[in-house]
């Protein structure tokens, strides 16, 4: 575990022509009824294992976002635990993102950082910027570890307050001055990326521009409606890469029946093809 590089492995797969970043948004019931039995802890880790099992040569992380494991108490926290080791066992070269959204002033963080990475084994961690990079420090120097800021999120609200012009500003936008703070102060250990919806692509590619090289978890394709071509003409980076593009239900939930790992291995292999289709 402590040679785990959350950038080495992400470049890793990146090599592999591996763009996709499976979201684990394990709803408990919406798992299929041939796993759904017993306590949720049993189905819940057997449906990862599966869903795992199926895509870890196709894929470039996992994403398991915490509500639908903090709704179940100790037990969900039992069972992401699980299923972050099982991916550490069964695929060692997949990083595993923590998409847990926390932000807090410096010691709170401090704990945050222990569960996320400590506790739970997670490679990587999706952070808000709002406190400023002083209070993020607990998670920028973890120098292994990935720190992925939302910046342009893909949710229809999100322009409420990320879109707000800035007087006096050269780059106008809050998420534009988000993505080059990130990039040009908050990135001293190589470990940061930022978060950007493909539900915009033309923001996405704004974004891009302002951190160069610099990875991009880029959520809403699938479920969510965002176009794949745009997605990748506008966040690929110089070498044609930089991205992890994620799906969640589109591909964990693509089958409501007993197939539902098959058929998650095919909407996988399709999302991989169709990114690559597009790469530079």
């Amino acid at each position: 575990m402590a040679n785990r590089n959350f950038r080495d492995l992400l470049e890793s797969q990146w090599s592999k022509g591996n763009f996709v970043c499976v979201g684990l948004d394990t709803e408990f019931d919406s798992i299929p009824e041939r796993v759904r039995y017993a306590s949720p802890q049993n189905a819940m880790c057997t449906f990862n294992r599966e869903i795992v099992d199926a895509t870890k040569d196709l894929v470039c992380a996992y994403k398991p976002n915490t509500a639908f494991y903090e709704a179940h108490g100790s037990e969900g926290i039992s069972i992401l635990r699980e299923t972050i080791e099982y991916i550490h066992q069964v695929a060692p070269d997949v990083p595993v993102i923590l998409d847990a959204k926390r932000a807090d002033i410096g010691n709170t963080n401090k704990g945050y950082a222990r569960f996320a990475f400590d506790l739970l084994g997670a490679d990587a961690i999706t952070v808000h910027p709002y406190l400023g990079a002083e209070a993020m420090k607990p998670f920028l120097d973890r120098k292994e570890k990935g720190v992925i800021v939302l910046c342009r999120t893909s949710n229809p609200g999100a322009g409420e307050f990320q879109d707000l012009r800035i007087d006096g500003e050269p780059l106008c936008r809050v998420y534009r001055v988000v993505a080059h703070n990130v990039a040009t102060k908050w990135n001293a250990n190589g470990n940061c990326a930022v978060v950007v919806g493909a539900t915009y692509p033309e923001e996405l590619g704004e974004v891009r521009a302002i951190v160069g090289d610099m990875p991009i978890l880029i959520p809403g394709i699938g479920a969510q409606g965002g176009d794949v071509e745009k997605t990748v003409r506008a966040g690929q980076d110089s070498r044609g890469q930089g991205m992890i593009i994620n799906s969640s239900r589109g591909i964990i939930f693509a089958s409501k029946l007993g197939d539902f790992d098959e058929a998650a291995r095919r909407e996988t292999i399709k999302l991989r093809d169709s990114i690559n289709q597009y790469r530079k």
